[in-house]
């Protein structure tokens, strides 16, 4: 049970602050109007590299990972909520941006998950 919470909230906070911080930084920028989009360029592999080795030694089953992309979404979007849309009140923030952005968290465990599993393209 320890190292599901370590897993879930542990890993799912440490991906969403991670995001949060280096959105805040971007927002300071002229980048601001595509940081959405430069987050999820640079983030995605990072997330997807470290979801694989942080879980590559363990064996576990599939509905695992399915149970950590609930938790990680789940965490995405309550601190989105509270800490950027109630903090900050901006204009229109669920975009298209934010949209991938929650799909793309929900599927990078179960796609580590399915690798680890041994489905690996041919």
């Amino acid at each position: 049970m320890k190292q599901f919470f370590t897993d879930t909230a542990g890993l799912g906070l440490a991906f969403w602050l991670i995001g949060y911080l280096l959105g805040i930084i971007l927002f300071l920028t002229p980048l601001a109007p595509v940081m959405g989009w430069v987050l999820f360029v640079c983030l995605t592999p990072v997330m997807a590299v470290v979801t694989y080795r942080w879980f590559s030694r363990r064996g576990l089953p599939l509905s695992y990972f399915v149970q950590l992309a609930v938790a990680w979404t789940a965490i995405a979007v309550v601190f989105d909520y509270l800490f950027i849309v109630q903090l900050f009140h901006p204009a229109a923030y669920y975009q298209a941006d934010v949209i991938v952005y929650y799909a793309v968290t929900f599927l990078v465990p179960i796609g580590a998950g399915w690798y680890l599993q041994g489905h690996r393209p041919a």
